[in-house]
């Protein structure tokens, strides 16, 4: 089975613009200090192609194990597609191990089927960061910050739930001076203009109103009328007890010729029909005029 059959064609549509658009993130000058570390440490030298010299995953399982000694068992050498992918799985795995973040790694197609040669950078730039921090002498990379663990004991922590940190605020100089009973209104003056501090905290000033002179006489009960007059036009006080005509009356009101809820009933015009007789309770019907009326229902 020949590599060209991993090797996927080229690619269009959106598909090229995605892997343009990683093509373009790839630093050439990062790759020339990756270069130089991996054969420094390998001692072994990459052809003029670095991916394509590390995509037997040779290379990259020496590295590894010149890092970590023993993360790779076993190498092949073989130049089978399958004993490749190995290696690369292998030294994935390995790694992994060494520290490197997950979502820092490459899959092994993206070295392999040269897919995504910038996460193949990433990776190894991650890989670098970390070896500096176990402390090799690395010039790639950036060495990752030292956990600073700190144990405190039951009683100390215990303490500090009683007390609030800076950054939920301070009430340090804070002070009650001056304060009133809640609801209560507090004087606001200006020294500048001369005005004497109120002495009396619980007094209201004219600008918040006044109740002198306030009565409750003449109030009803809620809900009912209040008459208004002017003594000036000589209007008396009206009877608080009597419904005025404006608000209707029921003077002369009758329930005479009302029916049972649900019933019909007569509509007439005195001009062409007669009047209408409603019987008495319990007084037998007798319809002596059946074209008088029009039902309505």
């Amino acid at each position: 089975m020949s590599s060209a059959h991993f090797n996927r064609g080229p690619a269009y549509g959106l598909s090229a613009e995605v892997k343009n658009k990683l093509a373009q993130k790839y630093d050439h000058q990062r790759e020339q200090e990756l270069r130089e570390w991996i054969e420094g440490v390998t001692g072994r030298r990459i052809g003029n192609n670095f991916m394509d010299g590390l995509k037997d995953g040779i290379i990259l399982c020496e590295f590894i194990n010149k890092l970590q000694p023993g993360s790779v068992k076993k190498v092949n050498e073989s130049t089978q597609n399958w004993h490749q992918l190995e290696n690369i799985g292998n030294f994935i795995k390995a790694i992994t191990k060494y520290g490197v973040k997950p979502h820092d790694i490459f899959e092994a197609n993206d070295l392999f089927e040269n897919t995504n040669h910038t996460q193949v950078q990433s990776t190894l730039l991650a890989l670098a960061s970390m070896a500096k921090t176990k402390g090799n002498k690395v010039n790639v990379g950036v060495k990752y910050a030292e956990k600073q663990e700190r144990k405190f004991e039951p009683e100390k922590l215990r303490e500090g739930r009683n007390i609030i940190g800076l950054q939920m605020g301070t009430n340090k100089f804070a002070s009650q001076q001056g304060m009133t009973a809640y609801g209560t209104r507090r004087h606001l003056y200006d020294p500048k203009l001369g005005t004497d501090q109120p002495l009396d905290q619980a007094t209201i000033s004219l600008q918040m109103g006044t109740n002198k002179g306030a009565s409750q006489a003449g109030m009803t009960a809620p809900g009912t009328k209040r008459q208004i007059f002017e003594p000036g036009l000589g209007m008396e006080h009206c009877d608080m007890l009597n419904v005025s005509l404006q608000m209707g009356s029921n003077k002369g009101a009758s329930q005479r010729g009302m029916t049972v809820y649900g019933l019909p009933r007569q509509v007439y015009d005195p001009k062409y029909c007669l009047t209408p007789e409603y019987p008495e309770l319990g007084e037998p019907v007798h319809n002596h005029h059946p074209h008088n009326y029009y039902n309505s229902a």
